[in-house]
């Protein structure tokens, strides 16, 4: 697909140490699932490349434009772009996709990104744009959530009432609104940069826009986290950086990401996490029986200050 040589070959993916334009240029037409940009945020931030970060506006979004642009071109109908920027930016660049592709989401993610501004609100979010090429996306297959409970006895911390025998024993529907993302990298990579991405971020969008052997693209392979993503789940995947021994050397011990991922994998699409139901459990707060699940585990008395947030229904012992 691209002509060029590639820094690093896997079974699923190739890396290119080159200028993103360099390579979007050589993608062909209508052939990626999913393309990912998590494009430097031009803060001033000093880079191991060299590039400028701190640009003029003009000209910080016109070089955004022209990498948009070209991710529009190699989307297949029914494929998915999602740009994940601060606000600031993703206000005039999502009204320039909304002239080329259609809008899906705007999704917040709740994560502290910087010290507070003085004479602004506290900036807590990051956004990321959802768009497709096309009336609705080819594929859409949204993880599901699960209950949040108290992190002390395990209790719902919303109140279903009479509804739990209603709820899906595979999760809660995901909203538009991402509250669960690790703010810093796992423990395991504490050699990590701090503002690397996480990786349930891109499992959670690589899950739902793409399918096994799907294409995907990211132009700013960062630390590589879209790719190590890609190729544990068995996607396709291609990419750009302009400096990338780091992500080499991730590839080289890929034992930890799959670790992580497989922990990632284990407590989502399910209605109680392990580690929840193991609080209720020590604590004494029995799991109702209205609910349609099979994860159980037997009592250990415990008690925990948390004031019990369920109601309607009787409880019933496990």
């Amino acid at each position: 697909m691209v002509t060029m040589i590639p820094i690093l070959t896997t079974n699923a993916g190739q890396l290119f140490q080159a200028d993103c334009l360099k390579v979007l240029a050589e993608v062909e037409s209508s052939t990626v699932d999913l393309a990912f940009a998590d494009p430097p945020f031009n803060l001033g931030k000093e880079y191991t490349s060299k590039i400028n970060d701190a640009l003029a506006e003009e000209h910080y979004l016109a070089w955004c434009e022209s990498w948009l642009d070209e991710m529009v071109r190699v989307l297949k109908p029914g494929g998915t772009l999602m740009l994940w920027n601060l606000p600031k930016w993703n206000i005039p660049l999502g009204e320039f996709l909304r002239k080329r592709l259609t809008f899906r989401n705007w999704i917040s993610v709740d994560i502290k990104y910087s010290l507070p501004i003085s004479g602004r609100l506290y900036p807590s979010h990051y956004s990321l744009l959802y768009y497709v090429k096309g009336p609705k996306p080819a594929i859409f297959h949204p993880d599901r959530l699960p209950i949040a409970c108290c992190r002390h006895c395990g209790g719902e911390l919303k109140d279903y009432g009479g509804y739990k025998n209603k709820m899906n024993p595979a999760g809660v529907n995901i909203s538009d609104v991402w509250t669960d993302i690790p703010p810093v990298r796992h423990a395991k990579y504490k050699k990590r940069d701090a503002n690397a991405l996480s990786l349930k971020l891109m499992d959670r969008i690589i899950s739902m826009t793409t399918d096994p052997g799907s294409l995907v693209l990211d132009p700013f392979g960062g630390s590589g986290t879209t790719y190590v993503a890609a190729e544990l789940a068995g996607r396709r995947w291609v990419g750009s950086e302009l400096e990338c021994s780091s992500i080499i050397e991730r590839f080289d011990a890929l034992g930890d990401d799959r670790e992580h991922l497989d922990e990632i994998w284990s407590q989502k699409n399910k209605l109680f996490t392990d580690a929840d139901l193991k609080r209720r459990a020590k604590s004494g707060k029995p799991l109702s029986l209205d609910y349609r699940i099979d994860d159980r585990v037997e009592i250990e008395q415990d008690s925990c200050n948390c004031k019990p947030s369920t109601k309607g229904p009787a409880q019933h012992a496990l």
